[in-house]
């Protein structure tokens, strides 16, 4: 869920506005509070912590702050994703970085992870056109609720992961369900993942956040 608040306002008064509390995104120019619900919360801990696990199993130099913004470019916006994995090579070379926990360059943003609440069009259209223009390689949307429309989930709406990975400047697109859905066999249902193809990692799982028995 969230509240857009009715001030417009540029990313310089945004960034002297934000509280260190609370979670709060800008879209052109209007300031957003994100109020995300007890079920969104315990997937985006599941999914931070798996993905914390692969790539310190990779020995990449990678982390996952708590509360990130990536600034897009000419635009009044900024979005603070649920997941967001930053490349700490690359810091030293973000200029917003030290004071405001911004980056501005795709090269320090190899993934980021929406999970998807009431405000999906957000989700689907604005952050999927933003970031793929913004250069980010891998872009997961996470639709456990099967709130988004029929035309990016299909018909019947089912809970769905997108997957979004650029190819030549524009996304392409895979899409991962749970078994008891498709009645795949176990082997396709490994999610794939362009950052991190060894993931061992099912929709399935995502969806229960990880909370029942894996064989």
């Amino acid at each position: 869920m969230f509240q857009a608040l009715p001030k417009t306002v540029n990313f310089a008064e945004f960034l002297n506005w934000k509280p260190d509390g609370g979670y709060y995104e800008l879209h052109n120019g209007v300031i957003v509070e994100m109020q995300p619900a007890g079920d969104h919360e315990e997937i985006n801990g599941f999914l931070a912590g798996e993905i914390t696990y692969e790539f310190k199993r990779l020995k990449l130099p990678y982390i996952i702050p708590k509360q990130a913004l990536i600034k897009v470019p000419d635009q009044e916006s900024a979005y603070s994703p649920d997941v967001i994995v930053i490349n700490q090579q690359q810091l030293s070379s973000e200029p917003m970085w030290k004071k405001s926990s911004t980056v501005t360059q795709a090269t320090s943003v190899p993934l980021v992870i929406e999970v998807v609440s009431t405000n999906w069009k957000d989700d689907y259209a604005h952050k999927l056109v933003d970031y793929e223009t913004f250069g980010i390689p891998e872009y997961w949307v996470v639709d456990y609720l099967a709130l988004g429309g029929r035309r990016y989930i299909g018909n019947p709406k089912q809970p769905t992961i997108s997957i979004y990975y650029l190819v030549e400047d524009e996304y392409q697109v895979s899409q991962f369900r749970g078994s008891d859905v498709l009645r795949q066999v176990a082997s396709r249902l490994r999610i794939i993942s362009p950052t991190f193809p060894e993931l061992n990692l099912t929709a399935e799982q995502v969806f229960s956040s990880g909370r029942y028995s894996i064989e």
